[in-house]
């Protein structure tokens, strides 16, 4: 009887933070199993969620790309390696990546280039492309980009 009143607990706290914010299935599940739930619960917990649309991994990967992108600055690489870590299919991935504009992208990877650039320190050009190339990679955006964007603004 306990068990049972811990998976309602567990699926109506569960259904209430999914309400809250998107999740994916692999976040869901570790909180379920910090709560305490054997794997049969934690797997019938997920298949509720989904089927009643409270978990949907492309949802949660347009809301995890626009919101990685437009807050955070970061690059394509980046993001799509996040997702991964939270084992979001690739396909999923791909159509999530391919919601971001390709001139509002090189827009901001110039910005965020241009406004870092103006706090670096360098002895001379060479220093400063590395120094931006490094920084760029960082953030995840694409290398033959970042040369392109470094080479036509200094030179």
């Amino acid at each position: 009887m306990a068990e049972n009143t811990l998976f309602k607990t567990a699926l109506s706290k569960a259904m209430h933070q999914c309400s809250q914010r998107e999740l994916c299935c692999s976040e869901v599940e570790n909180r379920l199993e910090t709560w305490g739930l054997q794997r049969s619960d934690r797997q019938k917990i997920i298949d509720t969620l989904i089927k009643e649309n409270f978990i949907n991994e492309e949802r949660f990967a347009l809301a995890f790309v626009k919101d990685k992108f437009n807050h955070n600055k970061w690059g394509k690489i980046k993001i799509k390696s996040h997702l991964k870590a939270k084992n979001i299919p690739s396909g999923i991935i791909s159509e999530a990546l391919g919601s971001i504009d390709n001139e509002v992208y090189t827009a901001t990877i110039k910005s965020v280039i241009g406004s870092h650039g103006r706090s670096v320190k360098a002895k001379n050009s060479f220093e400063m492309k590395a120094r931006l190339l490094r920084f760029g990679l960082s953030r995840g955006f694409e290398s033959s980009l970042l040369y392109d964007i470094l080479n036509e603004s200094c030179g």
